[in-house]
């Protein structure tokens, strides 16, 4: 899950924020997490001003590998980024970055890089407190917590957990790969998505400790589905879950208490006639929590759906091309205005604007020259620092 807040939680963190420190209404920071393969470099950035839809590139602003997705303190003044790779200081593993932001300038100065305990990490989350991080290790099948420092640097893992098992198809499955880490509305449970075994694994998190302790029941999807990142429907009655090798949404009631998904529809994201290469990736419920985006990589869309406020189901609106190849991750704005389609095989983010009736895309003309963007997301611009 790239991180993505919604109106409430936008709220919530800046009445907490010193006068002096308050966002400009509707002005933003979008910091795009890239693999770092030819001419690519790192973090880049734009200023984003929700109002008119203007762009300014402010260009490279942390220079580090492979920083494939990231997510923001809930104070606002700190990033950090998985590195998505399989050695770190000579062992087998990937590592997380901790970022400083400046709130004049956007630009990012690194803290601190710690071993992530298993290669290929691919996601990464804060709990709503900012003292907890989460990262899924895609190529291991395992997944991690870390204190979070006062100065936002980051301490070595509180806890690791192997997952172990496979799934129905061996090319893919003949193993754990863990996909995202999913945090509950209520900031008790953390749910992971493991492609490799087709589940999602819940864990009861210590706030005082950071570990995470097994919650029962596992969810099981249907196997071959592959299940990648999840969404969390505004009210949290609802969760979402995109499952990659399939290219379905499972649609589920969530219970609270329990922190357990309870399957209520399994629907397609690509139209009935095609035919070609599938492959889900991301999925986000816009801040109003009336539809639903997944992106298509080989259809090269965002499926749209509209969500039943009362069942929690959806049904099918649209299927909108990114204008590129490989959309690997998108990110709604903050307002819930516009959808930022990063394409990572063209190098290449196009922003559409919203419409809030239908939920329907239409492409504003803006493409953010981004080599290789994996993920996108924002930062409410401040005032001073």
């Amino acid at each position: 899950m790239r991180f993505i807040l919604s109106l409430s939680m936008v709220a919530a963190a800046l009445a907490c924020l010193p006068p002096a420190t308050a966002a400009r209404k509707g002005e933003f920071i979008a910091y795009i997490g890239t693999y770092t393969r030819q001419n690519s470099k790192g973090i880049y950035a734009w200023r984003f001003d929700a109002a008119t839809g203007k762009l300014t590139s402010i260009g490279l602003v942390g220079e580090t590998s492979n920083p494939s997705f990231l997510a923001i303190h809930p104070n606002h003044r700190f990033l950090y980024a998985v590195n998505e790779n399989n050695t770190f200081e000579g062992q087998r593993a990937g590592s997380v970055s901790a970022f400083s932001i400046d709130a004049t300038t956007g630009q990012l100065k690194l803290l601190n890089q710690v071993s992530t305990g298993g290669p290929g990490p691919c996601h990464v989350a804060l709990d709503k407190t900012g003292k907890w991080l989460f990262v899924a290790n895609y190529g291991g099948g395992s997944v991690a917590a870390f204190p979070v420092h006062e100065d936002g640097s980051l301490g070595k893992a509180s806890q690791f957990v192997q997952h172990a098992g496979s799934s129905a198809i061996p090319q893919r499955q003949n193993g754990p790969h863990a996909h995202s880490a999913n945090l509950s509305p209520d900031n008790r449970f953390v749910l992971f998505a493991d492609l490799g075994l087709d589940q999602v694994l819940t864990y009861r998190i210590d706030q005082v400790k950071g570990m995470v302790t097994p919650a029962d029941p596992v969810t099981r999807i249907e196997p071959g589905s592959g299940p990648r990142h999840m969404a969390f429907h505004p009210k949290g009655k609802f969760a979402y879950l995109c499952n990659e090798m399939s290219a379905t949404v499972t649609a589920f009631s969530y219970d609270a208490a329990k922190g357990s998904l309870r399957e209520l529809q399994t629907i397609s994201m690509l139209p009935k006639d095609f035919t070609g290469a599938k492959g889900a990736a991301e999925i986000v419920v816009d801040p109003s929590g009336k539809f639903l985006y997944a992106s298509n990589r080989g259809h090269d869309s965002i499926a749209v759906f509209s969500i039943d406020s009362a069942k929690g189901t959806l049904t099918a609106v649209d299927y909108v091309p990114t204008q590129g190849k490989n959309p690997r991750n998108f990110a709604i704005d903050p307002t819930g205005a516009y959808l930022f389609a990063a394409n990572q095989d063209s190098a290449s983010v196009v922003v559409f604007r919203i419409d809030r009736t239908t939920g329907k895309l239409t492409a504003t003309g803006d493409k953010l020259d981004v080599p290789f963007p994996v993920c996108v997301t924002f930062l409410p611009v401040r005032q001073g620092k």
